[in-house]
């Protein structure tokens, strides 16, 4: 009777594995949003190639290329800025104020990469900088700027009651920021 059931439950798998990918091959739709882009500029574009000349992609994803042993890169400019990512790559270890896995002082693996040369870790930083993420993707820094009735509806019901004071709403935060921004540009003209 078990194994009936595991049977069962075994085909059921297959049937639907297969109707999954007979679905996607003939979809001209992506399965997965691409929630990533990138335009690069010529530093950006020589930043990919040594990415990729110093095997960077042994451990990390970028441009859907790679392997995921690491951190996935892709939208990585959306989180951090260009001079975090070129003192991240000149010292791993002090960016991150403790000791990391396989960047920093030999003998670590990715210890290679405070040792490139400085216009190389340049257009690395570069590269990765202008690999930006779609606002609200899972990539992205901050959520979609809008409200959200669910995400309130959660708050105002899960949150302890301190929390508006102890900590503030990223998305108005990010409100405040280009307003800030727009305030700013109009200033300089």
């Amino acid at each position: 009777m078990v194994l009936g059931i595991i049977g069962l439950f075994f085909a059921f798998a297959l049937v639907s594995y297969i109707i999954m990918e007979a679905v996607r091959m003939s979809s001209d739709k992506p399965m997965y949003p691409n929630t990533t882009h990138y335009d690069f500029s010529p530093v950006g574009l020589h930043g990919s190639e040594v990415f990729r000349e110093a095997r960077c992609t042994s451990c990390h994803r970028a441009v859907r290329g790679g392997t995921n042993m690491g951190l996935d890169l892709d939208g990585i400019g959306s989180k951090r800025s260009m001079e975090y990512l070129e003192s991240f790559l000149r010292d791993p270890e002090a960016t991150y104020q403790t000791r990391t896995l396989d960047h920093g002082p030999a003998p670590k693996e990715a210890a290679y990469v405070a040792k490139l040369p400085e216009a190389d870790r340049k257009a690395i930083a570069t590269f990765l900088s202008e690999l930006r993420a779609d606002q609200g993707s899972g990539a992205a820094r901050l959520p979609v700027g809008e409200r959200s009735s669910f995400v309130d509806g959660m708050v105002k019901m899960w949150a302890p009651e301190g929390w508006k004071t102890e900590y503030t709403d990223i998305r108005e935060e990010a409100r405040v920021n280009a307003e800030n921004e727009r305030k700013h540009d109009a200033n300089a003209k």
